[in-house]
């Protein structure tokens, strides 16, 4: 229990040997640290899942979702740890404001991924209704870029539809037959049974409207069956296009592509709405509470020995320039005083020996014209 304290003390940011010294402010800071160090986890999940549907790789995934996890949880630690507990209530708002911001931020980013995980069944469904709407759409924009197939199609049907009206006469024919011979009366039949006359001029034009629908039956398939290569062909290439643009309609499962069928489905259900809504609230509930806590909680010990142990160092910083620039005040009189007195020596030195140089020259003159 005191190693997981004083790691929870460590991810609250807080100073160890002030702590020890304020038993009474433990468990605030053990509440701080572990509500740091589990939003780190949850956003190490967040970033983990939300990296698998990018790479689809287990390991890159566990890597970055680690790295930024640990960022999150490092900036969580800096944010609380550097808030103080002041006297005046809205100093210490004022200061938390930015901080707060920050944590709405990171704690909406840390959100989606998890809605993204805890509705997946119902973004995978969204995902399949966009896929098959897409390859609709691509088999209707490649049977408008293949429109050879619907022309070999029609020629085909119109052959076929010849051999069927080529069956439909031999049908007739074979009906008119049957009534000449058992005697029907028909407007074409004569009403008289047995194979007279007509019986057998009907058996002709049958015998001969058999022959010409197997000729015809001949010609058009083989025209029927060219026909079904060159649509074979063109259907393999239409085949090949639609196989390259399916590639791209599977791989529609990406982040981006998940976001967007969140939006659709909250969009489209007011109960998904509110739970994507109550999601974010509590994450940005998980996200601000170490600054909440620190806010709301009543200024401790803890605090004022925090307060002390800065106010001395600034204390210390205050008499160590005090003595630094009195030192200094000291060394730059001393300095100015020996400069001046050297210079005004040696000003004086120069005077006398111009004197002296003047004077000799005087002398010199005079003793020139005395001569």
């Amino acid at each position: 229990m005191n190693h997981l304290s004083r790691f929870f003390w460590f991810c609250s940011g807080a100073n160890f040997s002030i702590l020890k010294r304020t038993p009474t402010e433990s468990n605030k800071y053990i509440g701080i640290g572990a509500t740091v160090f589990f939003t780190g986890v949850l956003a190490a999940i967040a970033a983990g899942y939300a990296l698998f549907t990018v790479f689809e790789n287990i390991w890159p995934a566990i890597f970055f979702g680690l790295l930024w996890g640990m960022m999150i949880f490092n900036l969580d630690r800096f944010i609380v740890s550097s808030m103080r507990k002041k006297e005046s209530g809205w100093s210490e708002w004022k200061l938390a404001i930015p901080r707060l911001v920050l944590a709405v931020l990171l704690a909406l980013v840390i959100s989606k991924p998890l809605e993204l995980r805890m509705f997946e069944r119902e973004i995978n469904r969204k995902l399949d209704e966009k896929k098959t709407e897409f390859i609709a759409i691509s088999k209707l924009n490649l049977a408008k870029g293949f429109p050879e197939i619907q022309e070999l199609e029609v020629q085909k049907d119109s052959l076929k539809t010849e051999i069927g009206r080529a069956e439909a006469f031999r049908d007739q024919v074979q009906r008119e037959y049957d009534a000449e011979r058992f005697g029907d009366k028909t407007s074409s039949t004569s009403g008289i049974v047995g194979l007279g006359t007509n019986a057998k001029k009907k058996e002709q034009q049958l015998d001969a409207a058999q022959k010409a629908l197997e000729n015809l039956r001949e010609r058009n398939q083989i025209r029927i069956d060219t026909l079904d290569a060159q649509i074979r062909e063109f259907t393999a290439l239409r085949q090949l296009e639609f196989e390259k643009q399916q590639a791209g309609i599977d791989g529609f499962d990406g982040l981006a592509a998940r976001m967007e069928a969140l939006d659709l489905l909250t969009k489209e259900s007011a109960a998904m709405a509110l739970a994507n809504v109550f999601i974010m609230l509590l994450f940005i509930a998980i996200e601000t509470a170490p600054i909440f806590v620190k806010l709301i909680s009543s200024r401790g010990p803890y605090d004022d020995l925090l307060e002390l142990a800065e106010d001395k160092v600034k204390l210390f910083k205050g008499e160590k320039w005090v003595m630094v620039k009195g030192e200094s005040e000291a060394r730059v009189g001393y300095f100015q005083d020996t400069h001046f007195y050297a210079t005004d020596l040696n000003k004086e030195k120069t005077n006398r020996k111009n004197k002296a140089q003047t004077e000799s020259e005087i002398r010199k003159i005079e003793e020139k014209f005395n001569v």
